[in-house]
């Protein structure tokens, strides 16, 4: 279970999360909504530690993660790990290496540093690329990729990190709609399939009713929602929204459809190794 207690962010005069409190069930698909700077993007940096809050707390279990510090730190990170709107991968280097990067807390530094990945290592990199269908990709260089395809990568990578939780700031904001339901359908995939938690910022109220289990709608940093997508009204979508309301209520896509993966590949080759 994760916790969060009157979480709040401020920024000189500005407060970008404003006393939000939340608790987030395991394996659950949670959408968090809203407009460009209602604090969508605070609220998930807070919960990776990415950024400090000015107040509150942010509870895993018996687990303080804000008092967390140093290789406590740098263990939570790996147990929950981030997907950025501009996939953070390394551009010179090959779609492998990028993804043996979420194994960097599980390695000595010296191995991390000389690239002296082992054959476990490398068979859960592949076994993750292969179920989101990036397999014959692993030689390429990544910035020879769509966006989509880079976006699929970075949650390749997410995967092998062995994560609990996945936090998505806002993963198919610069892709086209092809590629929007490939991401959306792989982060599905990650949830149903192996039971992590995801938590994704999304700006589509539609794409989030769509694909999430439970919708969290911020307002100027405050929670004004929190429930199942049937349950928003048009008259709290507009409140979320204000005059950006007409963007975001577009025709309702269709339910995503999951491919069939792997019965589990990530673990797969780990008991194999």
């Amino acid at each position: 279970m994760l916790v969060i207690e009157n979480l709040t962010r401020q920024y000189g005069d500005r407060r970008a999360l404003d006393g939000v409190s939340l608790r987030i069930e395991p394996g659950s698909f949670v959408g968090v909504i809203g407009r460009s700077g209602a604090g969508k993007s605070t609220l998930l940096r807070l919960l990776n530690r990415l950024a400090e809050p000015t107040s509150g707390r942010i509870l895993h279990g018996t687990t303080d993660v804000t008092a967390l510090r140093g290789r406590r730190l740098r263990d939570w990170r790996a147990r929950c790990a981030m997907i950025f709107q501009q996939f953070n991968l390394v551009g010179r280097l090959d779609v492998m290496t990028n993804v043996l990067m979420g194994r960097l807390s599980h390695v000595p530094s010296h191995r991390s540093l000389l690239r002296m990945w082992s054959e476990a290592d490398r068979a859960m990199a592949l076994a993750a690329l292969d179920g989101f269908d990036m397999g014959q990709f692993a030689a390429i260089r990544a910035d020879q990729l769509s966006g989509g395809q880079q976006q699929r990568v970075a949650i390749a990578r997410a995967l092998v990190q062995e994560p609990e939780i996945i936090l998505a700031d806002e993963p198919v904001a610069s892709l086209d709609p092809r590629n929007t339901r490939l991401v959306m359908d792989a982060l599905a995939d990650v949830n149903k399939r192996y039971g992590i938690t995801v938590v994704c910022n999304l700006h589509s109220l539609d794409l989030a009713r769509a694909y999430c289990d439970r919708l969290v709608g911020l307002v100027a940093g405050r929670v004004v929602f929190d429930g199942r997508g049937f349950d928003l009204t048009e008259d709290v979508a507009r409140r979320l929204y204000g005059l950006e309301a007409g963007e975001v209520l577009d025709d309702e896509p269709a339910a995503p459809a999951l491919r069939p993966l792997p019965a589990c590949p990530i673990r797969e080759a780990a008991i194999g190794a």
